[in-house]
C-alpha cells in the first residue's frame, strides 16, 4: 500500500483503474470502442494525473475534445468516480488516498460542467 503520491504510485493507480475499468459492464464498451492501443493510452493518462497531483507537465492532450468524441451519460461519471475511489482506496493509505479521490471529483465536477452528457 502506497502512503505518497510519486510518478510510480500515481502510474499504478492508473494501471489499476483500467484494469477494473475496462471489466465493468457500463465503462468497459466505452473505453473498449475508444481505445485499441492501451500502452499509450496508459502513458498519457498517467502523464495527465502525474501533472493533476504533482504538477510535471507532459500531459500534451485534451481531454475535453477527447471525452466530447463519446456518449457519455451522468451515471458513466459516477462509475468512474466510484472505481476510480476504490482502486484509491485499495492501493492508498490516509492523505495520498484521500487526495487521489477528491482531485478526481474536481476533475470529473470541471468534465461534467464542459460536456454534452447524454441521458441514460
Amino acid at each position: 500500500m502506497f502512503t505518497e503520491l510519486s510518478e510510480s504510485s500515481i502510474e499504478d493507480q492508473v494501471r489499476r483503474f483500467y484494469i477494473r475499468a475496462r471489466g465493468d459492464d457500463l465503462l468497459g464498451p466505452v473505453f473498449a470502442a475508444a481505445i485499441s492501443d492501451w500502452e499509450p493510452h496508459l502513458r498519457d493518462i498517467s502523464d495527465f494525473w502525474i501533472g493533476a497531483l504533482l504538477g510535471v507537465r507532459r500531459y500534451k492532450g485534451d481531454p475535453m475534445g477527447a471525452h466530447l468524441r463519446h456518449a457519455l451519460t451522468p451515471e458513466m461519471f459516477d462509475r468512474w468516480l466510484g472505481l476510480w475511489a476504490e482502486t484509491a482506496d485499495e492501493g492508498f493509505a490516509g492523505a495520498a488516498a484521500q487526495t487521489l479521490k477528491s482531485r478526481a471529483e474536481m476533475i470529473g465536477r470541471s468534465l461534467r460542467a464542459g460536456l454534452p452528457l447524454r441521458p441514460a
